[in-house]
């Protein structure tokens, strides 16, 4: 994994469907510093919903 002194840091985006899904990605920190929003797909819904990132 990323190491915290890494400009690229690894985070996890969870579902705010709220089934408890989570992704994990790595981003900028000093590109992207407030909190990353995607859409990607909720198997346990079966459709695309935004994940937001958790800290």
């Amino acid at each position: 994994m990323a190491r915290k002194t890494d400009v690229r840091g690894a985070v996890t985006l969870r579902s705010s469907a709220g089934t408890g899904v989570t992704y994990r990605t790595t981003k900028n920190r000093r590109n992207t510093p407030d909190r990353l929003v995607m859409r990607k797909y909720d198997p346990t819904i079966r459709g695309v919903v935004e994940f937001r990132e958790t800290r």
